[in-house]
């Protein structure tokens, strides 16, 4: 593949500067381009993801060679850039003329030839075991999933390891050492099909997720929950109007199907919480028991909810929307009324009512066709 020159350098350099995590402004300032360009590159060729590696004692850093390509552009003898970075003249003169000389030194260029130089040779997977690359595309071809051939491949081996291979091995022989067509081929096969692959989130990543204290899982919440034989269990969700800036809370109750619609004026967690509460509220006591939410960030204060209204929060297992699934349904049923895209903040609460009411008094089959609000206004009555 051929590789356009920037400025600077080639794609070659902008793919190892973005992949040792250089900023995408500071790679076009470099380089002489524009940010706009940078992403192009990065999306039609990929990263150079590289790993780091512990230097040898004494050998220059990518930040002294860095001082090296800012000297010589400076017009600094190589005696002078040697002072500067605290390193004899000859290791900078060996330097620059091992890496293109004075005209043609890049930092980066050097650094990766460091890095390659550095690493002992060794022959991928896929040249040293061609039998189970060759089982490894034929199952990728029938839409097997990486995960699944490496598992399939162990039971079909369970005492030869030489048929052993990781799904993520077979994820980087797909990205990384497949190329051409068989490459497009095998990443077409994959059931997202991305053209690069989305790096694994970090432990710091995945534990910054956990925004909301104090939670109680959806797994705690009472067994009556489940049955919906007893009502006052609700399910609840923040619907999203135009440009992310506009909602409002749908609660459910899961016996009945009776749902309740809640002007919300801000994702604030206590402006949430205080708005659920306060609609939550008006109900009859004995319908009010339980409330079981998403990991939404809106949800933060639930313990003030919890004691505002007196009812006890449960959250869902991240991306389980089937665990409100009495919620997901009446949201589908809002958006009749409520369409995605659109201004959620120019309904009143009144007018959010209105559809409420309208809502409730659709006869559901899940009822035996009565509607929510017959089943909900019986279930007040007895308890009265």
């Amino acid at each position: 593949m051929s590789r356009p020159a920037t400025p600077w350098g080639t794609v070659h350099d902008v793919l190892f500067a973005v992949g040792r995590g250089v900023k995408y402004c500071d790679v076009a300032v470099l380089c002489g381009v524009s940010t706009q360009t940078i992403v192009r590159l990065v999306g039609e060729y990929g990263l150079m993801c590289t790993r780091e590696r512990k230097p040898r004692e004494g050998s220059l850093t990518l930040d002294e060679r860095v001082e090296i390509a800012v000297g010589i552009r400076q017009g600094e003898s190589l005696a002078e850039i040697g002072r500067r970075i605290g390193r004899p003249r000859q290791t900078v003169s060996a330097e620059v003329k091992r890496h293109g000389g004075v005209k043609g030194y890049h930092p980066l260029r050097a650094q990766d030839a460091a890095d390659r130089a550095a690493r002992r040779p060794r022959r991928g997977w896929i040249q040293t075991r061609p039998e189970v690359w060759d089982q490894v595309v034929a199952c990728l071809k029938q839409w097997w999933s990486p995960e699944q051939i490496a598992v399939f491949l162990r039971h079909e081996h369970p005492d030869d390891p030489y048929w052993w291979v990781s799904h993520e091995s077979i994820y980087h022989a797909v990205y990384v050492q497949a190329k051409g067509t068989l490459k497009a081929e095998l990443v077409s096969c994959l059931r997202r099909g991305r053209t690069r692959r989305k790096p694994r989130a970090t432990v710091s990543e995945r534990q910054s997720r956990q925004v909301i204290p104090d939670m109680v899982m959806i797994s705690e919440r009472p067994p009556e929950v489940d049955d919906r034989a007893i009502p006052g269990h609700w399910e609840g969700d923040l619907i999203v109007g135009k440009g992310n800036r506009t909602f409002v809370a749908t609660l459910v109750e899961r016996r009945s199907r009776f749902g309740l619609l809640v002007k919300i004026d801000s994702k604030d967690a206590a402006h949430v919480a205080e708005r659920i509460a306060a609609k939550v509220s008006t109900l009859p006591e004995h319908l009010v028991k339980s409330l079981t939410w998403d990991q939404g960030r809106e949800m933060t204060n639930h313990v003030d909810l919890a004691v505002a209204a007196d009812i006890d929060v449960y959250f869902c297992d991240p991306r389980s929307p089937w665990q409100r699934g009495s919620n997901e349904n009446w949201n589908g049923l809002v958006r009749q009324y409520l369409p995605k895209g659109t201004d959620l903040s120019l309904h009143s609460q009144a007018d959010l009512d209105k559809m409420a009411i309208s809502l409730n008094q659709r006869p559901r089959k899940t009822l035996g066709w009565k509607t929510p609000a017959e089943v909900f206004n019986k279930d007040v009555t007895l308890a009265a």
